[in-house]
């Protein structure tokens, strides 16, 4: 019921998706989401921990671009130090500018995951091309109306994917 939009992997923080792992499941490209996946809105650009997180990405050889459907002198103003695609204004969850981060980085579905931290823009976008999908919590949510509407469907989906996963999320 629920496919679309159930992560493969739910994960605590963005650097808690380790090289190790990104290795064992055959991921050679991550198609990044900026604000509240490795970032709040209001932090402009990566810091300390991101740059080695990056870092530590770009030496086994994974590449990495940015979706996001924030506008462009946001995440053109965050990937700066980086260096990496960035595609803004996307309009998550369609699939466009996911398409196109994986041409630029010569990547296909099999090989390309998804991070971020909505349900239904990042995961679905991602499943919606064949891609694995792994989220992480917001890192600090917005409390707009329209976002605790959107955070409250999502509770019945991890709810699913908690309750299907126990033994991993246990160990």
């Amino acid at each position: 019921m629920f496919r679309v939009w159930m992560p493969d992997r739910l994960f605590p923080t963005y650097d808690a998706i380790t090289v190790d792992f990104l290795k064992e499941e055959g991921i050679e490209a991550l198609i990044l989401d900026i604000d509240n996946t490795i970032a709040p809105y209001e932090v402009a650009e990566p810091d300390e921990r991101a740059l080695a997180w990056f870092a530590d990405l770009k030496a086994a050889g994974i590449r990495a671009s940015f979706v996001s459907n924030n506008h462009a002198p946001r995440a053109e103003l965050f990937n700066h130090n980086l260096g990496l695609f960035v595609f803004a204004d996307s309009k998550k969850p369609c699939g466009k500018n996911l398409r196109l981060a994986m041409e630029a980085m010569h990547s296909t579905a099999e090989n390309t995951a998804v991070v971020g931290d909505q349900i239904f823009t990042d995961v679905w976008a991602g499943k919606r091309l064949g891609m694995r999908a792994y989220i992480v919590p917001p890192i600090k949510d917005k409390r707009t109306l329209f976002f605790r509407i959107k955070r409250l469907l999502e509770k019945p989906i991890m709810r699913a994917y908690r309750k299907k996963n126990k033994e991993e999320l246990e160990g």
